[in-house]
């Protein structure tokens, strides 16, 4: 049975099991997935979301913003804070906007789909930082001082965590806090002396507030407790004396705040911990569980909008691009890319949507949130590649009319913060889901370290039968399931998705049944095993991929017309889930029972993936407009405007109306659109019609060129 130290259990503890709980029994209730009601908004979010996101959007230009200002613009700061962008979680008692997550995930996907810089600027006060933190655990006098001032911009607020010596191993950070006494205006004062070095700090070069993360200690005894207190958190003025803050980091080329800062012999009061001192050493259990919910909100909020952004601009551009007399979206090289792009975005939108439907009923589902960190922003770096693919040298030059390379220089930050991507597969998804969100697995580590050995013993044997029960159950299962192609699993309803739920009810019980084999073979020694941890925190990310997938199809009403995507979607993420069983099989150290489970889940390999066919179906809804198409565009479409994006939907929308015309003249043997207004074939209206298609794509295809002293450089 693998141990846990403090932290480890902290981190597990934080949090709550949701869908993922379900899925680790091996045989999930679809109904009460079904049942979890559909996110949605209320007419002030909704008013917010048309008013003053969409003005905030006409106000942003990626471009201007990284190589004219090298910031947001004054005029769109100033705008953030009068509208209260910086208190969206914060309630109206306090001043703030008191939205809902689902509301929250929903502004930050519309502001990035415009610009990262934007999206990130709004993101980072609203996820973990000083707003969540006093929400959860500041003291009534903290919240009525800082809340306010929070909600309404007077306040910037940022968090340091990271430092150079601990990035992802935050409990080694040297960052230290020395409880002791301090003359302050000619009183005596019981505080903190504080120093710390801190990097990567998204708003920390124009934050006002700091919050800090640091090793507190009290070696005179003056807390009357422990000499070595713990991580905790306190708020830090970054104009008191001894704070050094204001230099910037220059992340991928990205112009959002983000630099160090330093703290030499800084003294704040007792009273700057978050929570006061009775929460002092309590810093990492308030982090983990602040990130429980934030996690699932902010990056996957930014990957669906990119996925989904990806997804309708390579769709137009190959529709309008041309090359030997046909638009690239008919080959089918490019084909695959759309394919993928277009289930992609259906994967993320709805996963998006499904978590923060949970957050809404006000779960914090940690290892889901886990989940959705890790594959959205994978998901968005597939899909930024394939757009950058299908683009060419459109997305390749630099400039103003290049509306994709912002976005494929960020999507290394998304991989990084908040968990870098490496570090959330090996550890956290299945090393922490294996005990939070197994049946009985948390009881039979916490009776074994009951402090009362012979209640624990007790209470571990308790559970240890039970889940032998649960094991015995479950083999039989699986095995009935793999032997029947999941005939025997499971549907809660008829029709073209039933299999589906009957695929995933099989694969449920075959990773439920590899987890407990894995942790009765491996022990402890499984936390070390981190490609097997990974493979098998892939498994239950795909099933939870796929869950939100089917639950989006029922949601929108079961649309046949969008049927292309969810089997697209089915059958990629289960020719993934069977990879990856084969490869847990493949390096499961014990071998006998690799081959036993090998018999048992999988003695075939079922699935191959999406067909040609059905990959074709998928690119054909980019490549023409449709109530598919608007769907999955989400409200991303530009409309009016003069950005190359508005005018790249104004081309497509030309070209395919006039593709009827060009049709016709095809079969009549006519080449050229002006010999047929010369000969009569064709109207002066449908001509010009035709030209200002011609115009318009001529428009979308041009690169920037510069002069030549345009690229001289300053002084760093």
């Amino acid at each position: 049975m693998p141990g846990l130290s403090d932290t480890e259990r902290e981190a597990i503890e934080a949090g709550d099991v949701w869908w993922d709980a379900d899925l680790f029994t091996g045989d999930p209730d679809w109904n009460k997935l079904l049942a979890v009601p559909a996110a949605t908004l209320t007419e002030a979010e909704q008013q917010f979301l048309d008013g003053p996101v969409a003005q905030l959007c006409s106000m942003l230009n990626e471009w201007d913003i990284t190589w004219a200002h090298g910031d947001l613009p004054e005029p769109v700061w100033r705008f953030m804070r009068e509208q209260r962008f910086f208190g969206m979680i914060i309630p109206q008692s306090y001043g703030g906007l008191g939205f809902s997550p689902y509301a929250h995930s929903e502004v930050v996907r519309r502001i990035s789909a415009y610009s990262v810089t934007a999206g990130v600027t709004v993101m980072v006060p609203n996820s973990l930082g000083p707003g969540e933190l006093l929400l959860q655990f500041g003291t009534p006098e903290q919240r009525d001082y800082w809340l306010p001032r929070l909600a309404d911009g007077t306040e910037v607020p940022c968090f340091g965590l990271t430092s150079p010596e601990a990035g992802s191993d935050a409990a080694s950070m040297t960052d230290t806090g020395v409880v002791c006494r301090q003359v302050v205006d000619g009183q005596e004062v019981l505080g903190i002396r504080l120093n710390w070095h801190k990097r990567y700090i998204t708003l920390g070069p124009v934050a006002t507030v700091l919050g800090l993360a640091f090793k507190l200690h009290d070696p005179d005894g003056l807390l009357g407790g422990p000499a070595d207190i713990g991580i905790s958190v306190a708020l830090v003025p970054t104009d008191a004396p001894g704070v050094t803050i204001g230099r910037r980091h220059l992340p991928s080329m990205q112009v959002f705040q983000n630099g160090p800062n330093q703290g030499k012999d800084v003294f704040v009061p007792l009273d700057a911990l978050i929570g006061g001192p009775a929460k002092a050493g309590h810093g990492w259990q308030m982090l983990m569980s602040a990130l429980a919910a934030g996690r699932g909100i902010s990056l996957p909020s930014l990957s669906a909008a990119a996925a989904v952004y990806c997804a309708h601009v390579t769709g137009m551009y190959a529709r309008v691009r041309q090359q030997f007399g046909i638009p690239v979206g008919r080959f089918e090289g490019v084909q695959e890319k759309l394919g993928r792009l277009a289930a992609n975005a259906y994967l993320v939108e709805a996963a998006r949507r499904l978590t923060c439907a949970a957050l809404n009923q006000g779960q914090k589902p940690a290892v889901v949130s886990a989940i959705m960190k890790y594959h959205a922003t994978e998901r968005m770096r597939e899909s930024v590649n394939d757009a950058m693919d299908v683009h060419g040298g459109k997305a390749v030059i630099d400039g103003p009319a290049n509306y994709l390379g912002s976005l494929y220089r960020a999507v290394p930050i998304a991989i990084t913060v908040e968990g870098a991507n490496i570090l959330t597969r090996c550890l956290i998804i299945f090393g922490q889901g294996a005990i939070r969100a197994h049946p009985y697995l948390m009881r039979e580590v916490t009776a074994l370290g009951d402090s009362d050995e012979t209640r624990g013993a007790q209470a571990f044997h308790e559970v240890f039968w039970k889940h032998m029960g649960h094991a015995a159950r479950n083999t039989l299962r699986a095995w009935g399931r793999a032997w029947t192609g999941g005939l025997l699993a499971r549907a809660p309803a008829t029709g073209p998705t039933a299999r589906h739920y009957r695929r995933l009810g099989r694969y449920a019980s075959a990773f439920a049944l590899l987890a407990d084999a894995a942790m009765g073979s491996l022990g402890g020694a499984l936390k070390r095993r981190e490609m097997l941890s990974a493979r098998l925190g892939d498994i239950l990310a795909e099933l939870y991929l796929l869950s939100a997938v089917l639950k989006r199809w029922e949601d929108e009403g079961r649309r046949h017309v969008d049927l292309p995507l969810v089997h697209w979607c089915m059958d990629d993420g289960c020719a993934r889930i069977e990879t990856r069983i084969d490869q847990v099989l493949a390096n499961l150290p014990a071998r006998p029972l690799a081959w036993l489970l090998r018999a048992m889940v999988l003695p075939v390999r079922l699935n191959r993936g999406p067909s040609d066919a059905l990959t074709r179906e998928c690119a054909d809804l980019l490549l023409a407009p449709s109530a598919t198409r608007d769907r999955l565009a989400a409200d991303l479409q530009r409309g009016d405007g003069a950005d190359p994006v508005a005018q790249l939907e104004r081309a497509f929308a030309l070209v395919n109306a006039v593709q009827p015309l060009h049709d016709r003249l095809r079969r009549e043997g006519v080449r050229d659109w002006r010999e047929a207004r010369r000969g009569g074939a064709i109207t002066d209206d449908q001509a010009r019609q035709i030209e200002a298609a011609e115009q318009a794509v001529a428009q979308v295809v041009a690169v920037d060129d510069f002069a030549p002293g345009a690229f001289e450089r300053g002084a760093a």
